[in-house]
This record gives C-alpha cells, structure tokens and sequence, in this order.
C-alpha cells in the first residue's frame, strides 16, 4: 500500500501558467495557443484535445536561413523544473478546424495529456482567455 501511495505522488501535475489563445478573424479555421508548462519531473506533452477545435497539434517554430519552419511534433519534452514558454514564434499549439471564430474576451478550454517516465498518462484541462494581439 505504501508502494502504490508513493508512486501515485511522484505522478505529479504540470503547472499551465501564462496560458491564451490569439484571436481569429471570421471565417479563420485554425488559431494557436500558449502557455508556460512546468513539471518537477521529466515528462512529455503528448496530446492536446478541445471542443473548440477538430484537432489540436504541438507544433515548433524555427527560423533557417531567413525562413520560419513550422514542424508538426509528436511530443513537447518537459525538463524537471525547467519552464518551456509556448510562445509565438517558438513551441505553440495549433488548433485546425474551428468550431467558431476565437473571439476577444471569450475563452477556449483545453485537454492537456502528459505522460511522465514510467509511461504514466494525467490529463489537466484549462480555460485560456482569447485575447486580440497588436
């Protein structure tokens, strides 16, 4: 009993901190998202799910020779007490076929799993605010 009392401990939740969405304009099908993720021990990203959205993707961003590159990837690992910052222009997610515009003021809930190193799966949802950027 004791065993299974510590391992239910180390299976700890990811902090989602800074976390929003970018507002869309009518008829846009696909927006993004961002936030601060931080465990205390290694985990990784694995899937993102919303009702807001057909499907939801982890994507990076990087810049090679003047060109951005966006990459679809399977998984975001998350260093221990390490904040990785989904921000634009860096890590993100996608979200593709939206139900709606994403509207300023309004949010947009998302279904975040984790899976930690004993392959562990812990799903956190959070509320992220739609916000108009300049």
């Amino acid at each position: 009993m004791l065993l299974l009392t510590v391992s239910h401990i180390a299976l700890a939740d990811v902090d989602i901190s800074e976390a929003w969405v970018r507002a869309t304009a009518p008829g846009q099908k696909v927006g993004a998202a961002y936030m601060t993720l931080k465990s205390a021990q290694p985990a990784k990203l694995v899937y993102v799910e919303s009702s807001s959205a057909d499907e939801v993707e982890i994507h990076s961003m990087t810049m090679s020779n003047g060109v951005m590159k966006m990459r679809k990837l399977d998984v975001l690992a998350l260093q221990p007490n390490t904040p990785e910052k989904l921000a634009p222009g860096g890590f993100h997610l996608m979200l593709f076929g939206l139900q709606k515009p994403l509207k300023a003021g309004e949010t947009v809930t998302l279904k975040l799993c984790f899976k930690d190193q004993a392959d562990n799966i812990t799903h956190q949802s959070v509320t992220l605010p739609i916000k108009e950027v300049n």
